[in-house]
């Protein structure tokens, strides 16, 4: 009875559990594949926000972009780099987490219903085989979507990876539009090497941070800001800049690398040269130049405002030298720094640069071959000091009472000053037939206190006139007009009333000057 039992009636009962059992199989092995499924999936969503979010160590199989690593100390901006490296991490990962996930899906199932079940082996193993079942097809479903996710998340991120680089290449485009409508075409000037600097270097506005960054417009770094190192963000763009924002702009040039002017690149700039010999009056001039726009801005002209600490400290001490009606001291031979300014407000401002340069550097042809300021110029200035003439000496009768000191006159020949000085910056390059030259007869206050000063020079025509004429500068006048477009003669006296008020003749200069 007991082998009937054993091989008859047990056989039988099996094979009818077992039937009963397959309708189930199915949807047995359909839902242990559809877990199998969420599980990867799962896995996938943790791995991604691992990769782009948590970014702890166990997510990372690619060494991360450090600003200490990189040739500017500064973050990347994601989608110049990390975004990339980022999807092939994740490809990498996810890869491993899905074997790692099936695998031990498998092992679960072969431990527990075949290898160490809790039943017996008649009830585990069609279940065990069951669950193999499901998990193949489970392991085959999850591919073709864990690639559509992977093939989605890389064309969103070529999408917007494109995007931020063109966002950034028309931002940069923008940048060099408002460059070019100030008339900042070729860049900006340096005020130490004269060069031109086509996008300044800006230190990190951190307040213990020194790091220099050489190009911070929109790319790699950032599109809108860039992260220093430091952490702290900086705009990549001028027009981002504020005006209690503006950060301190450097020199990129190699053998430069000195602060320029705040402003530099948020206006349009002017130069303005004064060439003439050694104690011709230049100093006192510009001095006065500089009075005469403080003065009008004082009464509802343009608004002036010195541009720099050094411009402002220099201008100081003319200033008062000027009202004391003192003399200042020679111009030093070494290469000018530009006395900088900002004239006017809102859209008409302007930077203005007034170099003032030593005598000695108009005689010796080396020493103008350094002038290159000179190239950015479309306004001259030739400061003509009449008692450097020889025929100011023999043609003019001074009339009664104390006679001229020749010791206050400049020592170099007009004529060799000006024609070294138009040569050396032709040479350069210089458009000197698109520019203008304001001749200014100097000292004309010294020679007003003599008795010397001719009616005729009130006015441009008659002072042309007295040079030709009276002074014998019938060559120079003409080399003047053969070489510049447009040329008008000014009386000038460089002094100041104890109301820091200017000789009218001064006012007049200024406005020609500076006109357009």
């Amino acid at each position: 009875m007991a082998e009937i039992a054993r091989f008859v009636l047990l056989p039988v009962l099996f094979l009818a559990g077992l039937a009963a059992y397959l309708p189930f199989a199915p949807l047995i092995a359909a839902l242990r594949g559809l877990a199998l499924v969420v599980q990867v999936l799962a896995g996938y969503g943790r791995t991604l926000v691992g990769v782009v979010y948590r970014r702890t160590p166990e997510f990372r199989t690619l060494p991360p972009y450090r600003p200490q690593d990189e040739a500017v100390k500064a973050y990347r901006n994601y989608f110049f780099g990390p975004a990339s490296r980022d999807l092939r991490q994740l490809l990498t990962l996810e890869g491993r987490a899905y074997a790692t996930t099936v695998g031990d899906a498998f092992r679960a199932v072969t431990s527990r219903q075949f290898v160490a079940p809790a039943r017996h082996r008649a009830f585990t193993v069609p279940y065990g085989l069951t669950l193999y079942l499901g998990l193949c097809a489970g392991a085959a479903a999850v591919l073709p979507l864990l690639g559509l996710l992977l093939v989605v998340h890389a064309l969103v991120l070529a999408l917007l990876t494109a995007g931020a680089r063109l966002l950034a290449a028309a931002l940069r485009a923008v940048d060099r539009s408002v460059l070019w409508m100030k008339r900042l075409r070729t860049g900006m000037l340096c005020p130490h090497c004269f060069e031109r600097v086509p996008y300044p270097a800006y230190d990190c506005p951190g307040p213990t941070c020194r790091r220099r960054h050489a190009d911070i417009r929109p790319g790699t770094y950032g599109i809108f800001r860039r992260r220093c190192e430091c952490g702290q963000r900086m705009p990549t763009l001028l027009m981002l800049m504020g005006r209690d924002g503006r950060l301190q702009a450097y020199c990129v040039h190699p053998h430069c690398g000195k602060p320029m002017n705040t402003d530099a690149g948020h206006m349009p700039e002017v130069v303005i040269p004064l060439i003439g010999g050694q104690a011709a009056g230049k100093t006192q001039l510009m001095a006065a130049m500089l009075l005469s726009l403080e003065h009008a801005a004082a009464n509802g002209g343009p608004a002036i405002t010195l541009a720099d600490e050094e411009s402002d400290a220099n201008y100081q001490v003319l200033r008062e030298v000027l009202r004391m009606r003192g003399h200042t001291r020679a111009t030093q031979k070494t290469l000018p720094r530009a006395h900088s300014f900002v004239l006017g407000g809102g859209r008409s401002r302007r930077l203005v640069h007034l170099f003032d340069t030593a005598g000695e550097r108009f005689v010796d042809r080396e020493d103008t071959d350094a002038l290159r300021y000179a190239r950015a110029a479309r306004t001259f200035v030739f400061v003509l000091d009449p008692m450097a003439v020889k025929a100011f000496w023999t043609t003019m009768e001074p009339p009664p009472g104390p006679l001229l000191d020749r010791t206050l006159g400049s020592t170099v020949d007009p004529e060799e000053v000006f024609a070294r000085s138009v040569q050396a910056v032709a040479a350069m390059g210089a458009p000197l037939r698109r520019s203008r030259l304001a001749v200014a007869i100097s000292k004309t206050d010294l020679l007003a206190e003599h008795g010397l000063v001719p009616a005729a020079l009130e006015d441009g025509d008659g002072a042309r006139t007295w040079l030709r004429e009276a002074l014998g500068l019938r060559s120079l006048v003409r080399a003047m007009d053969l070489n510049f477009r447009e040329v008008r003669f000014f009386r000038t006296a460089a002094v100041a009333d104890e109301e820091a008020g200017v000789d009218g003749s001064v006012t007049g200069f200024v406005e020609w000057c500076l006109r357009g």
